[in-house]
Order: structure tokens, then sequence, then C-alpha cells
């Protein structure tokens, strides 16, 4: 399972670095084999999986719904959950929120953008807690969108959680 794993991950992000888009078939096919594998293993594991990739999509819906998030990020989250399971996905989800954060900030700072980004995620924040009453969102497909590849983000943050807690053999 750790092989397959460690196989998605890397190449979703080789996919996301090179193409700025991750393919369903790998993170489909991903979350499908992860189940498949937690369910020859243990049948109380598919069900963590499931559960995972749940917490997964829900999560991945939010953030492409308010347009933080592509598609393909999503899938990739869904596959991680599917791995990772329910136990593993809320460690994976924080490393990927601070890396990403991270990252985020080094990236603006180098294209000259970030006092911009800065101020646009103040506007997101406020359109999110206001419920899109007040404040701001951009969606990647706007003009003004500064975008970058948040796929290496996710495998850091699964990589992380996959260290603290082993996926099982």
């Amino acid at each position: 399972m750790n092989i397959v794993l460690a196989s998605v991950l890397s190449l979703a992000v080789v996919y996301d670095l090179r193409e700025r888009r991750i393919p369903n078939a790998l993170t489909m096919g991903g979350a499908l084999a992860a189940l498949a594998l937690r369910l020859l293993i243990d049948p109380a594991l598919a069900l963590s999986g499931l559960e995972g990739a749940g917490l997964g999509l829900l999560i991945a819906v939010v953030l492409f719904l308010s347009g933080a998030f592509g598609a393909g990020d999503g899938k990739l989250l869904i596959a991680v959950g599917a791995f990772l399971g329910i136990e593993g996905l809320p460690t994976a989800l924080l490393a990927t929120g601070v890396v990403g954060g991270i990252m985020t900030l080094v990236v603006s700072w180098r294209r000259g953008v970030l006092i911009p980004v800065i101020l646009h995620v103040k506007d997101l924040a406020i359109w999110c807690l206001t419920f899109g009453r007040a404040g701001a969102r951009w969606k990647l497909s706007d003009a003004a969108a500064i975008t970058m590849p948040y796929g290496p983000a996710i495998v850091v943050g699964a990589t992380l959680a996959w260290a603290i807690r082993p996926v099982l053999p």
C-alpha cells in the first residue's frame, strides 16, 4: 500500500508542476486502489478509508466552490483521504495548509505580488465569514487570479502525515 501511495503522490507532483493539472485516472484510480487494498487487508480499514475520502470530498468541494482549489487538487485530496483514512487525514490537512501558506508567501514574494495576495486573502476571509454578503472572491479562471500548483503542498502534507502515522503495508 505504501508503494502505491508513494507512486500516486510522486506522479501528482510531476503532473501538477509540468502541466498544471492532475489527471483523473491518477487521483480517482489512486482512491479506488487505496480502498481496494484496505478492503483486502481488513474490511474495517476500508471503512476508515471511505470516511477519509468522504471528508476529503467535503473539504475539496468547499475549497473548489470558494475558488481556492482546482478540481485536480480536490480529487487528490480525496485520494489522500482514502489512503490515510479518517485518522490520518486531519494531520495531512493541517500540514497541507501550513505548507501551502508558506508556498503562497514565497511564490507571491518572488513574483512581486505579495501585498495584493495578502489583501485578496483578507477579502476572501471576509467573503467566507459573511457567507458572500461582503468581501470578494476570485475564481481560478479570473484573469486577475494569481495561481500556483497546489498539488505539491497536498503531497508534502500527506507525506508528513504518512511519516507520523504510516499507512498499512
